[in-house]
């Protein structure tokens, strides 16, 4: 026998139902506005994981996915023996650590000198030169490079010539081509990466400032002790996102600049799938690869973490 105060399991759930419901009802806004992500994820992430099964398939368009005969591993292992495995993964790594680990210091360093900067539109102005580029495309920069390095009309190169130094071809030099992806990349990228730390740096309280102000402390000592620290969240966030995506060193970008002469020091592995998948139509091989990348991103995400939560006390979960 129930009472009011004792209902049965069978009424509590129906209640605990109808309570979520009419939760579920007043913020019906809030979820209509989740709903465009939602179908976004399914469309384009979650669907494309059935097609996937095509890396472990002996994939023919003719015969669909379906009834593709299947190779297991075959096009993993065809992917390690390959010639060019050690060359691609090199030229990977190096391109994505060199733009981490050089290009994550300009990007912090930017957002503390906007924020301690006293005059509001040289801040603004400044804010706003640096993140327009990034909004430009990879060929319109290219077209930028060429006026700048061109061997026979390029700015730097009529300065070399003028101090009596021989022209460089900074764009098939396989000694040089490394540093002009990187920092193109790092010219294009700061302005727009330091508009997260910026925002951290917002979201520190000013009584801090003004504490440490009234104490006595110089304007190194506020960055030093309360806007890094400040960052620090978002510093790690950053990184152990882009960890997450350490063998993705650029496709448009290595694509739009690199030619044959600088194959050997620029080929990455986005470059050879897509001769590979697209221009010689080995979908599978192309599918394999990009889960191969997949499951190195997961796992430096997972290690990274690991290592920032025992070393700097944060993480990403």
């Amino acid at each position: 026998m129930t009472d009011v105060l004792h209902p049965s399991p069978t009424a509590a759930r129906a209640t605990a139902r109808q309570r979520g419901l009419q939760r579920a009802w007043r913020h019906r806004g809030l979820y209509l506005m989740l709903l465009p992500g939602l179908v976004w994820f399914v469309v384009f992430r979650y669907w494309p994981l059935w097609n996937a099964q095509i890396a472990f398939k002996d994939f023919q368009p003719v015969q669909g996915i379906l009834h593709s005969p299947w190779v297991g591993l075959g096009n993993f292992t065809q992917f390690f023996h390959s010639y060019y495995f050690t060359q691609l993964m090199t030229n990977t790594l190096l391109i994505s650590f060199a733009k981490l680990l050089i290009g994550l210091p300009p990007a912090i360093v930017l957002a503390v000198a906007i924020h301690e900067s006293t005059r509001g539109r040289l801040a603004r102005f400044t804010q706003t030169v640096t993140y327009l580029p990034h909004f430009l495309s990879w060929v319109i920069v290219f077209g930028i490079l060429l006026a700048m390095l061109s061997p026979s009309s390029g700015l730097v190169n009529r300065g070399l010539q003028a101090t009596g130094l021989d022209p460089v071809n900074f764009l098939t030099d396989p000694g040089r081509f490394r540093f002009v992806v990187i920092f193109s990349d790092i010219w294009k990228e700061t302005g727009w990466s330091a508009i997260l730390f910026l925002a951290a740096l917002i979201g520190i309280s000013p009584s801090l400032y003004e504490a440490a102000e009234v104490d006595g402390a110089t304007r190194w000592q506020r960055i030093r002790h309360i806007s890094l620290p400040g960052m620090l969240d978002v510093i790690v966030l950053v990184t152990l996102l882009r960890l997450g995506h350490i063998l993705d060193a650029g496709f448009y970008q290595i694509y739009v600049l690199y030619s044959l002469p600088v194959y050997s020091v620029a080929d990455v592995i986005d470059t050879w799938v897509y001769r590979q998948g697209i221009q010689n139509f080995q979908f599978s091989l192309a599918t394999a690869v990009g889960l191969f990348k997949g499951l190195i991103g997961l796992l430096m995400i997972v290690v990274a973490n690991r290592v920032a939560r025992r070393y700097a006390g944060q993480g990403l979960y």
